[in-house]
C-alpha cells in the first residue's frame, strides 16, 4: 500500500493540488512507500498568507507564552522519540539509535527556546544625553522559510524552526522530498503543542517550491542546510531578491592525527565519524591526515575495524551502518570509490561488493578505506557524502595544518593529541568553523552556534543559539526625550550629545 503525503498547512493536513509526486522508498528494500506531493507557486502563495495573517498575533503574543508553547514542544518530542527515530530510520535508512540521537541534538535547541524571553532582551542605557535615553529591542522578521536536507530530517527543521517560532515568526518548512515523513509529524507535534494554525506550516516539494518561497515578497529570510552547489544558489537568489539568507553547505572534515595520540581513542572516534549514518552528515569526518610515523600504526587498527562494520536495516539493533538514502546516492558514492582506484589510491577496504540476504534491493554499501590519497585527487576534494574514509601522509604539524586550510571546505575539523600546545595551535591556526580536540565532530552545544567557514557556508549567521535569534530577529533602537515645558527652538546643526 503506497502512501499519500501532502503538505501541513495551518494546522491540518491536506492534499497536494498539483498532480506532480515524488517517490519516497524504504533505502533497505528499495521498495516504494509513499508518493509525495510537490507543491505549485500557487500553493505556496497560499501557505504564506495564512502564515502572515497569523504570525501578526503570534509577533503580539507575550514572549514568555511563546517560551510555554516551546516547553509543551520539548515534552511532546521526548514522548514521541520513538516514534519520529522510526519514520527517519524507514525514510532515511540510519540507524534507529542515530535517529534517537538525531531527535535528542534537535531536542536540544528546543529547550534553548524555552529560554526565548530572556534570549531576546534588549539592552537600556539611560541619559545618553540630557534627559535622554536610549534602549535597544528585537522584533521578528515575519514569514520566514527553511530549506532541509534528507540527512538530519528532524535535527534541522528544529534548529530553524524552534528558534523561528519562539522569536516571533511564522515558519514555513521545505523538507527534503526523500524522507517527509518526521518534519510532518513534527509539525503536528507544533500544532498539537499549541502553536496557532499557519505558524508552522510544512510545503513539500521540489525546485518550484523553492523557488516560491526564495521570490515571495512576504517572505522576507530563509534559512537552507545543504550542498554547496545548491546553497550558492539558494543564497544568490534570495539576496537578489533583499532577502536574509543563511546557507550552510557542503564539507570535506579533517581529522588531524598527531604521532602521540591515543590510537585506541583514535580508531573508535574514526569509526563513528567516519562511517556513521553511512556517512551521510556534514560533520562526517571523511579526510583522516596521519603525521609522522603514526599512519602505518593506524591503518593496522583502524582497516580491521572497517572490515568488520556490521551493515544491515536501520531497524536492526545490530546494525552498525545502515543503507544510503536512495540507488541513485548509492551509485553515486560508489563511482567516486571507482575514481579513487583510478587516480591511485590504495583501496585498503573495498565495501562495494557488499550483499545482504533479503535485501538485494536496498541501497547498501560497506565501509570504504583508502590509504595513501594524495591532496590533488578528487576523492580528497568532493564532498563524497559516503560511508569513504580518506587517509593521507603528511611529514609534519604545519603540513598537516596546511591541508586543512588550503581547502575549499571550512565545516568542521579536530585534532587528536596529548600534546596541549599542537592542540592550542591548531584551534587558534585551523581556518574552520568548528573545532574539536579529541572530539571527532564537534557540533556546538544549542547555547552555543552552528557554522562553519569558507564554501561551508554563505551568509553570516550560524543556526542556531544567539545567533539564531539574531538571524530571526531585527534590532530596533529608540532615542527618547520627554519634554519638560521648556522650548529651546528648533535645532539645524547635526550635534554631539552632552
Amino acid at each position: 500500500m503506497v502512501a499519500s503525503i501532502g503538505h501541513f498547512i495551518g494546522n491540518k493536513l491536506t492534499p497536494g493540488k498539483s498532480g506532480r509526486t515524488g517517490d519516497v522508498t524504504n533505502p533497505a528494500t528499495g521498495e516504494l512507500t509513499a508518493k509525495v506531493a510537490f507543491a505549485t507557486a500557487a500553493e505556496v502563495d497560499a501557505a504564506v498568507a495564512i502564515a502572515r495573517k497569523a504570525q501578526v498575533a503570534w509577533a503580539a503574543t507575550p514572549p514568555l507564552r511563546r517560551q510555554r508553547v516551546m516547553f509543551n514542544l520539548k515534552s511532546l518530542v521526548e514522548k514521541r522519540t520513538d516514534d519520529l527515530a522510526r519514520l527517519m530510520s524507514l525514510e532515511h535508512g540510519k540507524t534507529f539509535d542515530d535517529a534517537k540521537g538525531e531527535a535528542g541534538r534537535g531536542l536540544e535547541v528546543i529547550e534553548f527556546s524555552c529560554g526565548i524571553a530572556h534570549h531576546m532582551k534588549g539592552d537600556f542605557t539611560e541619559q545618553v544625553a540630557s534627559d535622554m535615553d536610549s534602549w535597544s529591542i528585537r522584533q521578528p522578521l515575519g514569514v520566514v522559510a527553511g530549506i532541509t536536507p534528507f540527512n538530519f530530517p528532524i535535527m534541522i527543521p528544529c534548529w530553524m524552526g524552534a528558534m523561528a517560532v519562539a522569536c516571533g515568526n511564522a515558519f514555513i518548512l521545505k523538507p527534503s522530498e526523500k524522507d517527509p515523513s518526521a518534519p510532518m509529524l513534527l509539525a503536528e507535534l507544533f500544532a498539537e503543542a499549541g502553536a496557532p494554525a499557519g505558524i508552522f506550516q510544512v510545503v513539500n516539494g521540489d525546485k518550484a517550491a523553492v523557488d516560491a518561497l526564495l521570490m515571495h515578497p512576504d517572505v522576507p529570510a530563509t534559512s537552507f542546510v545543504g550542498s554547496t552547489a545548491i546553497g550558492q544558489y539558494v543564497y544568490h537568489t534570495g539576496t537578489q531578491q533583499n532577502k536574509r539568507v543563511q546557507a550552510l553547505c557542503g564539507a570535506k572534515n579533517h581529522m588531524v592525527i598527531m604521532p602521540d595520540a591515543d590510537l585506541d581513542q583514535v580508531t573508535d572516534a574514526l569509526i563513528g565519524a567516519g562511517y556513521g549514518a553511512a556517512g551521510e552528515r556534514c560533520m562526517a569526518i571523511s579526510v583522516a591526515v596521519a603525521v609522522g610515523d603514526v599512519g602505518d600504526r593506524l591503518m593496522a587498527k583502524l582497516a580491521p575495524r572497517v572490515a568488520a562494520l556490521k551493515v544491515g536495516p536501520g531497524l536492526d539493533p545490530q546494525s552498525e551502518m545502515g543503507p544510503l538514502v536512495t540507488r541513485q546516492h548509492r551509485d553515486k558514492v560508489m563511482g567516486y570509490v571507482d575514481l579513487g582506484v583510478k587516480e591511485g589510491a590504495k583501496l585498503v577496504v573495498d565495501g562495494r561488493g557488499l550483499k545482504l540476504q533479503g535485501y538485494e534491493n536496498g541501497n547498501f554499501m560497506g565501509g570504504c578505506l583508502f590509504d595513501n590519497v594524495t591532496t590533488g585527487m578528487t576523492i580528497y576534494k568532493d564532498e563524497i557524502f559516503g560511508p569513504v574514509l580518506s587517509v593521507v601522509r603528511a611529514k609534519g604539524f604545519d603540513e598537516a595544518i596546511k591541508m586543512v586550510n588550503d581547502h575549499a571546505y571550512g565545516n568542521g575539523t579536530a585534532i587528536f593529541t596529548r600534546d596541549g600546545d599542537a592542540a592550542r595551535a591548531f584551534a587558534s591556526g585551523v581556518q574552520i568553523g568548528m573545532v574539536g580536540i579529541n572530539v571527532p565532530i564537534p557540533v556546538p552545544v544549542a547555547y552555543h552556534s552552528f557554522g562553519g567557514w569558507k564554501a561551508s557556508i554563505f551568509g553570516d549567521h550560524g543556526i542556531y543559539g544567539m545567533e539564531g535569534v539574531r538571524f530571526y530577529t531585527r534590532l530596533k533602537t529608540i532615542t527618547a526625550r520627554w519634554p519638560t515645558g521648556i522650548r529651546s527652538g528648533a535645532e539645524f546643526a547635526f550635534k554631539a550629545r552632552n
